[in-house]
């Protein structure tokens, strides 16, 4: 598909692509509006739902729009009752979701068919000059917050490779994956509280505090309280669930959970090594990973991956996948590039290219398995896949396995090299899919910059 806007090819945010988020447009006294709102991103632009639909409220009671967006929106939006109008005014995606992947389809597609170059509608908003100027707006011109208000946050180790290299780091090859590994999707809850978003530029990262043993070896352990000194990223795709009302609490079987997600995001979750290696037996990880999680911005609508499923990593188990895991496609992840820059002062170095074929367990999957013994998901929960390598050199999603925990630099441009993050790093995350037809879907960035402890 072609669009009447200007769209570079190499843009994630192609026609065929069309990412929720939530903005608040800068206006031109210099403050920004108030009322955080719903939008989609397309090539440089976003599209402004609220105006776009405000536009409809003040004219189409006239007879001006109804016709016009009716064929459009027509299962999203009541015309006389106002039923679902107002979801988009919302300062979260939260309520949208929750209509389920029929109504993200509806708007999604309709939303393509107004900006498609050859549109049948050109009079509601390609030739509408006074609601182009109100709801269309530069990217670079609003700010970005959460998408969603997420109640509970799920990090799962789906990532064979990863899972892998850190197991055999630290227990040889013999024992590096865990018994139960090939047999379950591996989770632990997080702290939603400390998710957060690049509002304009990098998001802010705070240099952890927790305790740390600077000396496994000593005969006494203790402990002493200080900054990280092992502060380390971790690539993951993540991914936001919608459930309808009349699904709620329920255990959603693997052949219908597809329907439960509302698309995915870019996710970094921070990790400080060294508190994480003194905290995490016997419960897991606690202080180590509760300080920041970040991700990118725009939500890419499961709808919008399906072109680029591919296989993933194989069960890698002696025995039978239990039978509430299994699924009846072998194309049960998406072929997503994936790469991570290291900024250090002026320059940046690409330190990891992979795909998230190498995970291993499919996000279906994860929520068959997180809802198997009764734990109600909502709208706007979020699932992380746990850090994504592939099985090569250069393809590590964390510094922990690049520099074999601290034991190897890792080379950057203009001379420097790291083992774990400086104060002042900048982590860039980007991931997109592309056809052989040069069609492109992607996700934006994903920056977090390190600041010193406070």
């Amino acid at each position: 598909m072609r669009s009447w806007l200007a769209i570079d090819s190499d843009s994630d945010f192609s026609l065929d692509n069309i990412p929720f988020g939530i903005v608040s447009p800068l206006i031109k006294r210099g403050h920004w509006d108030d009322e955080p709102r719903a939008a989609v991103a397309i090539g440089e632009y976003i599209l402004d739902l609220k105006k776009l639909f405000d536009y409809y409220y003040t004219q189409g009671k006239s007879g001006h729009a109804v016709n016009k967006f009716d064929h459009l929106f027509s299962c999203v939006i009541g015309y006389d009752t106002c039923k679902y109008g107002d979801v988009f005014t919302r300062s979260t995606l939260n309520d949208f979701a929750s209509l389920g992947r029929a109504a993200h389809r509806q708007v999604r597609e309709g939303i393509q068919v107004l900006l498609r170059e050859d549109t049948p509608y050109p009079q509601v908003l390609k030739d509408d000059q006074l609601l182009r100027s109100t709801a269309i707006c530069l990217r670079k011109d609003v700010e970005m917050h959460l998408p969603f208000a997420i109640g509970d946050y799920t990090d799962f180790y789906a990532g064979y490779h990863h899972a892998f290299a850190v197991g055999e780091m630290f227990r040889g090859a013999a024992n590096a994956i865990q018994p139960n590994y090939n047999h379950l999707p591996v989770g632990y809850h997080g702290r939603a509280s400390s998710i957060g978003v690049a509002a304009c530029g990098s998001a802010a990262i705070t240099r952890p505090v927790g305790q740390i043993l600077l000396d496994p070896s000593a005969e006494v352990r203790k402990p002493t309280t200080a900054p990280s000194r092992k502060l380390d990223f971790e690539l993951e795709l993540g991914c936001f669930i919608c459930v309808p009302p009349d699904q709620a609490g329920a255990r959603v079987d693997v052949g219908e959970a597809d329907e439960h997600i509302f698309g995915y995001v870019l996710l970094n979750d921070w990790s400080a090594r060294d508190i994480q290696a003194w905290e995490y037996v016997p419960l897991g990880p606690f202080n180590s990973k509760n300080f920041a999680t970040t991700i990118s911005p725009w939500v890419v609508l499961a709808d919008a991956l399906e072109p680029f499923r591919a296989k993933g990593i194989p069960n890698q188990g002696p025995t039978p996948i239990q039978d509430y895991l299994k699924e009846d496609r072998e194309e049960s992840c998406f072929d997503i590039k994936l790469e991570v820059d290291l900024i250090a002062g002026d320059n940046a170095t690409t330190i990891c290219r992979t795909s998230s074929t190498n995970l291993m367990w499919s996000f279906p999957q994860m929520i068959a398995h997180h809802t198997l013994g009764g734990c109600a998901l909502r709208s706007g929960d979020l699932l992380g896949s746990g850090t994504i390598s592939g099985p090569n050199e250069g393809e590590s999603g964390s510094l922990l396995e690049l520099s074999r925990n601290g034991t190897k630099d890792v080379l950057l441009a203009g001379m420097e090299s790291r083992t774990f993050l400086k104060d002042g790093d900048e982590v860039v995350l980007r991931g997109y899919c592309k056809s052989a037809a040069g069609v492109r879907v992607g996700f934006g960035e994903c920056r977090g910059k390190v600041y010193p402890a406070k």
